[in-house]
């Protein structure tokens, strides 16, 4: 009996269960990790940012200079069709003979590296995708910066993470807090950032992580002040507070948008499809993409670049009429096109702008509110809708305008947006490509059904046992005659003359030994040193002992006395708590009214 009092002696005691978090001190460590980490995302987004304004003025202007100018400053005539072309044939060569990584937006890269790569990502990458992502922005593409440097962040955060002796998910916090001080910086938008690695990137929502990724957002977004300058990006004039007119609208608006957001999804895996079926190696895609960039932008110099000036337009009133629906039609498809050719690029900024002049064109014929404000509630609909990121998208067009008035009205719009992409698409623009690559995304987030139940709610209140000194041979044959109790379980519990607890014998011991020698006591064949569970015991802590020493089933003991055996736990019973999950969410009763039967 000590060795099972040996081991119980190490197990949690009933009121380290009861806490409300699992964290340790670990994420004291995790957080100081977090400070350098926001510090280095935030000099990390300044050198993309001007990186970026670099090879604009190099591209459009032939100048070497960081200040920021805009593709739509440069008259170029038909010669803006090449300058796309050219970018894009580098990053095709940087994406076959440095990383295919860096194809793509960012985003699935980095969800790819949390879920199949231990939140390991190479520093090649780290190095190449900021600079391809540069020059894809700095030559006229569609994009924003925002996906790579989420993707850049979250590997300046992995590779800092790699040079210690972390867990997976300690480095996988790291990463995500690289990625949420990299768009915190960007934008000045630290709340929103914070936000999205939680709906986005995080898969939990747990102080261990939540709080380092913050720490890493505030510093960077206080290190945008002096590298960047100070927020809101987009100053609008505060609207007063929403009538219920208003709020009704914006649900239709955020309706529009969600139908748009989806229509936009599919286009641009429709060209990735096609892009697929071309006789030619990848590396040329971007570069074919680019054409159709090129001829948008020398149509309308509106689509190429990153387009912010067009987005500060819209939120303050200034684009109206049929200028809106022009650009929204011809941003969609060159952005879809390009995406789809596997070109670096984001995808934060041009749905911004297409949803924007969805709302602001929708308030021509809206009888309240201006069309700044259909526009702020556009953007935030479409970019919730898409991502599937309703909370990251109401706050993120706070933070941007600090325009709190309209914030209900942000707010009715992106849920309503995410009410009909939810039911009319399965997966999101970012999930679609993982997707694609054979893994799968659940978005909804709730608390472990095993965290909730005890082992008294699903064990076996009569387990079998058989005295400790009973005969081998005999177990053997009542196995074989079908003695029920015996044949419902993989394992018995042996006891002693008194009834405690002496150990167990499982199918397989019984098999080995009577190869050897039939006349030995089940004792003797057995185990006695045992893994207990207790009934007031978290399902998931039995669990977790069942995984870490390789058995199948655990006696239940009780906690004053190990030696006094109350119950069984085996694999079967932990399969009676999915089946009470399945039956809690699809078991409809019987209502009061007697119509509530037929809903």
């Amino acid at each position: 009996m000590d060795s099972i009092t040996n081991i119980t002696a190490q197990t949690s005691h009933p009121k380290d269960s009861l806490a409300d978090f699992t964290t340790n001190s670990r994420m004291l460590l995790l957080s100081l990790m977090a400070l350098v980490i926001g510090a280095i995302s935030a000099v990390v987004a300044w050198a993309l940012i001007r990186l970026i304004d670099l090879i604009t003025n190099i591209s459009f202007f032939g100048t070497f200079s960081t200040r920021h100018v805009t593709p739509q400053q440069a008259h170029l005539g038909a010669w803006v069709i090449l300058i796309p072309v050219v970018g894009a044939l580098i990053i095709g060569f940087m994406a076959r003979y440095g990383s295919p990584k860096i194809r793509g937006h960012g985003i699935p890269e980095a969800l790819e590296a949390i879920l199949i790569g231990r939140s390991r990502i190479e520093p090649k990458v780290a190095v190449l995708k900021p600079v391809s992502s540069a020059i894809s922005i700095g030559t006229g593409g569609p994009f924003g910066a925002e996906g790579p440097i989420i993707m850049t962040g979250g590997a300046c955060g992995s590779l800092f993470a790699q040079l210690f002796n972390l867990s997976a998910a300690e480095r996988k916090t790291l990463l995500v807090a690289g990625a949420a001080g990299g768009m915190a910086a960007v934008f000045a938008t630290p709340v929103a950032a914070v936000l999205l690695a939680v709906e986005l990137l995080l898969f939990e929502w747990k102080p261990r992580s939540f709080i380092p990724v913050t720490v890493s957002a505030i510093v960077a977004s206080i290190l945008r002040v002096p590298l960047l300058g100070s927020g809101p990006i987009f100053g609008v004039v505060p609207h007063s507070v929403m009538t219920t007119t208003e709020l009704g609208i914006a649900a239709l608006v955020g309706i529009g948008a969600g139908l748009a957001s989806g229509a936009l999804t599919m286009v641009v895996y429709a060209f990735e499809d096609w892009f697929q079926k071309l006789p030619i190696h990848w590396m040329w895609w971007p570069a074919l993409g680019a054409i159709f960039v090129g001829l948008g932008g020398w149509l309308d110099p509106r689509v190429l670049g990153v387009g912010y000036d067009l987005i500060d337009k819209m939120l303050n009133g200034r684009m109206l009429g049929a200028a809106l629906l022009l650009l929204f039609v011809t941003k969609a498809l060159v952005w879809s096109i390009a995406l789809g050719s596997g070109t670096s690029g984001g995808v934060l900024a041009p749905l911004l702008i297409m949803g924007g002049a969805l709302g602001a064109a929708a308030a021509n014929i809206i009888p309240a509110g201006d069309s700044g404000l259909w526009a702020m509630v556009g953007m935030a609909a479409m970019m919730g809708g898409t991502m599937r990121s309703p909370l990251t998208a109401m706050i993120f067009m706070l933070e941007l305008t600090h325009d709190l008035n309209a914030f209900p009205a942000v707010m009715i719009g992106s849920v309503a947006a995410l009410a009909v992409t939810v039911l009319l698409m399965r997966r999101s623009i970012l999930t679609e490509k993982i997707a694609r690559r054979g893994l799968h995304i659940t978005r909804e987030y709730s608390v472990d059904m095993f965290n909730l139940i005890r082992v008294s709610e699903v064990m076996d209140n009569n387990p079998p046992t058989v005295p400790a000194t009973m005969k081998l041979r005999e177990l053997s044959e009542l196995i074989a005659q079908g003695d029920a109790p015996l044949c419902k379980r993989q394992g018995t519990f042996l006891v002693d003359a008194n009834g405690n607890l002496a150990g167990i014998i499982t199918r397989g011991d019984v098999v080995r030994a009577m190869q050897r020698n039939g006349d030995v006591t089940v004792l003797e064949a057995g185990q006695q040193s045992l893994i207990v569970t207790y009934r007031d015991e978290l399902l998931d802590d039995a669990i977790t002992k069942m995984l870490r020493n390789d058995v199948g089933r655990l006696p239940v003991v009780e906690r004053a006395n190990p030696a006094k055996l109350v119950g069984y736990l085996g694999r079967a019973n932990v399969l009676k708590a999915r089946v009470k999950q399945i039956d809690e969410e699809n078991v409809r009763e019987r209502g009061r009214m007697p119509a509530a039967a037929a809903v």
